[in-house]
């Protein structure tokens, strides 16, 4: 399975709610680059976190690969989520290429989760950071990070 993480762009500092909080032109340059690397790449599902800034990114992202299936919006990748509880509903997906666009904490708890088995070092994850894991499930230890760039 190949796993990539990819945490939102910069957003706004401010909003009604952060649930609400907007790309800025700065976010949407990042989310593009981030974008660029994964062209090429066979991915059956990208899947999004509710909130508009992770919407964005996962629409830009959906538009610059040319995909063709609809982002799919689930409530298990806010940035308050469990690490393990969204590890159990990746591997419910039974799905070997997949795109996560979600938020700190929680990018960073997931991919340290799955590359070394416990959240004690969350991976630096800064704005439009992806993360690229492989490994045969998505167990917790059990993954190995290929890469983790950022965009700036």
């Amino acid at each position: 399975m190949k796993l990539w993480i990819l945490r939102h762009g910069e957003a706004e500092p401010r909003a009604n709610t952060d649930a609400e909080r907007r790309l800025t032109v700065h976010g949407r340059e990042q989310v593009l680059r981030s974008a660029a690397r994964l062209l090429g790449q066979p991915l059956q599902a990208i899947i999004a976190s509710p909130y508009v800034r992770a919407q964005q990114t996962a629409a830009l992202v959906h538009d610059t690969l040319g995909f063709t299936e609809p982002v799919r919006t689930v409530p298990w990748l806010t940035p308050e989520s469990d690490a393990a509880q969204v590890i159990g509903e990746i591997e419910r997906l039974g799905l070997e290429q997949v795109l996560l666009v979600s938020h700190q904490p929680l990018v960073g708890s997931l991919v340290s989760l799955l590359e070394q088995g416990h959240a004690q070092s969350p991976a630096p994850m800064s704005t439009a950071s992806l993360a690229q894991l492989e490994g045969d499930w998505p167990l917790a230890g059990l993954m190995t990070l290929q890469a983790l760039d950022h965009p700036d």
